[in-house]
């Protein structure tokens, strides 16, 4: 199912649930530090770069869209983490694992909305993500365990 908002086309799958991409972009293949950008709501507040699918754009594509956008980073994707679901907010979110290779010095929303973008420890990101996007901060968690394995 395909939703039409203003300037945005939101894709829904099968249950209803909204379809979104992001990627925790690291640093180098230690995987030690994630970037996170400053929210398009509130400047002090840290998330991790991501959103909705476009038409005809598989989550893949859509990750590595919305970090280029949000984030002024390139880079290659390593791996998927896996899908979490917001039941509250009712959207599925693909997250993947994305090695930086550039930064940008501007990019979309550095200059249109003022995002910034800042590199955290795990533990740092964690702390930042858990009181306002628990969810993400699972992100994160996960990629700690993952590494582990």
């Amino acid at each position: 199912m395909v939703k039409t908002k203003p300037r945005q086309t939101r894709i829904y799958d099968d249950e209803g649930y909204r379809r979104r991409a992001a990627c925790l972009c690291v640093k180098n293949e230690l995987e030690n530090e994630v970037l996170l950008v400053t929210s398009s709501s509130s400047q002090d507040r840290w998330v991790v770069p991501g959103g909705g699918l476009e038409p005809h754009e598989d989550s893949r594509e859509a990750a590595v869209r919305e970090v280029i956008e949000e984030a002024g980073v390139k880079g290659d994707i390593i791996r998927c983490l896996g899908t979490f679901e917001n039941r509250e907010r009712k959207h599925r979110t693909d997250v993947y694992i994305l090695a930086v290779t550039q930064e940008l010095q501007e990019w979309e929303d550095s200059t249109a909305i003022g995002r910034r973008r800042c590199w955290f420890t795990l533990d740092e990101a964690i702390e930042e993500l858990s009181s306002h996007k628990p969810i993400e901060s699972n992100y994160i968690k996960l990629l700690i365990k993952d590494k582990a394995n």
